[in-house]
């Protein structure tokens, strides 16, 4: 009976009203549904972003384009006290006859906002400056890319506005990157950029279309949005790391899947009018995108969707071939749709930037005997810790007890077989980490 008393109380724990932020309501209520239709017509109107288009050009092109959004960097910069180091990232990316016909110098726009007390800690918001029609060597065809993707990159930029005006603990960083749609060359050259700095990334939020309504199959749907995410790092694991999963789980647990759930739980919490939907892939089926370079080394990083295509709208020459109008034209781009998953990256931005580090080095035990043991190391800057617990089929963490002044707690009356579990530090706002899955064992 104790046992049975002990489960209710905890499970009871997750009824409970989440500790909100007022700040983060302000923060969707600041951003602007104009300004990213102002933005995503500035971008288009360059006529064509193609990583191999015009570099000299004032008016088209991707120099012309990457050029124009370093400007809005700085204005943004220049408006709260130079609060943003902004700078060109680049690597030269040489001819290899397939979707790199000449060797072109591939040029990542950085903005880097400093946080107060994790500085070398970023979590990243990303667009893709670069577009394409048909033929993905055709650099000089109009390819005004609206919502592949000049709405991620306006995103990105009126996230900057918008968050520019607070203080963080963490670092934020907004950037557009270029050379995704000839192989994430970006992407790559950023993940590499990152490495050799030295950064500690929480994460990246791939923003990749992020303005249509309408799909391909018909259904307009103006809330829905899917977040990408692979199950673990895709990485050579030791033998004791294969061992560790096979037999105590962690299929679906790795970093990547900790931030998807980071940003479903805290959309859910500050816009609730909103539905996210987790997608267990890396990315759609067959395709890809920005966050994957940050994937393969070693970075947690998602991808930010509409819900539903229109693929007569991307990657397509501008025509009408029987009736349908194909090209990815402003016309087609719902802007108040881009500010609602514009409005979804700043606040889990935000959030993240808020919060404590994730705890590190965290062990459970607990076989055979109706109570499970978790430790973790203490985390500078903790008030307290949220143990969370879910069915091993769940998508989400369904329940939590919170403790303070501790680094290893035993949940009483819970078997470990039955669930996953996880820790996530509290920092005093309220504002949490992300939730890290045990990696050891706690020894009887």
């Amino acid at each position: 009976m104790k046992n049975f008393i002990t489960l209710v109380t905890l499970i009871l724990t997750t009824v409970t009203t989440a500790q909100t932020d007022k700040r983060v309501y302000d923060i969707v209520n600041e951003v602007s549904a104009e300004r990213i239709k102002e933005d995503i017509t500035t971008l288009a109107n360059f006529g064509t972003r193609h990583t191999l288009s015009d570099t000299i050009s004032q008016t088209r092109g991707i120099g012309a384009a990457r050029r124009w959004i370093k400007s809005e960097f700085d204005k943004i910069s220049s408006n709260c006290n130079n609060c943003l180091n902004v700078f060109y990232q680049k690597d030269l990316v040489k001819k290899d006859n397939r979707r790199i016909v000449h060797d072109v110098m591939v040029v990542n726009v950085v903005a880097v906002q400093k946080g107060t007390k994790y500085p070398n800690r970023y979590i990243i918001m990303s667009g893709d400056i670069d577009s394409r029609v048909s033929k993905s060597n055709d650099f000089t065809s109009d390819s005004p890319g609206a919502n592949d993707n000049a709405s991620g990159m306006a995103g990105a930029i009126e996230a900057a506005r918008v968050l520019s005006k607070y203080t963080f603990e963490n670092s934020i960083i907004y950037v557009g990157l270029s050379g995704e749609e000839q192989g994430l060359f970006g992407g790559r050259g950023l993940a590499a950029y990152a490495k050799e700095k030295g950064w500690e990334i929480i994460g990246i939020l791939n923003n990749d279309m992020i303005g249509n309504i309408k799909g391909v199959d018909g259904v307009i749907d103006n809330r829905t949005f899917r977040i990408f995410s692979e199950p673990t790092t895709y990485d050579n694991h030791t033998e004791r790391q294969r061992r560790m999963r096979r037999f105590y789980g962690g299929e679906v647990d790795g970093i990547s899947r900790q931030l998807a759930r980071f940003i479903y739980k805290s959309t859910k919490t500050y816009m609730p009018e909103m539905n996210p939907k987790m997608i267990y892939r890396l990315d759609r089926f067959g395709r890809g995108g920005h966050h994957r370079p940050f994937n393969d080394a070693g970075f947690a990083g998602v991808r930010i969707m509409e819900m539903h295509e229109n693929y007569t709208q991307q990657h397509q020459d501008i025509r009408t071939e029987n009736g349908i109008e194909y090209g990815d034209k402003i016309k087609f781009v719902n802007f108040d749709y881009a500010k609602k998953l514009t409005a979804v990256n700043a606040i889990n931005l935000a959030t993240i930037a808020w919060a404590p580090p994730a705890p590190k080095n965290v062990k459970i035990g607990g076989a055979v005997q109706p109570a499970v043991k978790l430790s973790w190391d203490k985390v500078d800057g903790a008030k307290g810790y949220k143990i969370y617990w879910r069915d091993t089929t769940s998508p989400t963490w369904d329940h939590y007890k919170y403790v303070e002044n501790v680094n290893a707690f035993t949940l009483d009356g819970i078997v470990v077989d039955n669930f996953f579990f996880g820790v996530a530090a509290v920092g005093k706002d309220g504002h949490e980490s992300l939730v890290t899955f045990p990696s050891g064992l706690i020894r009887r």
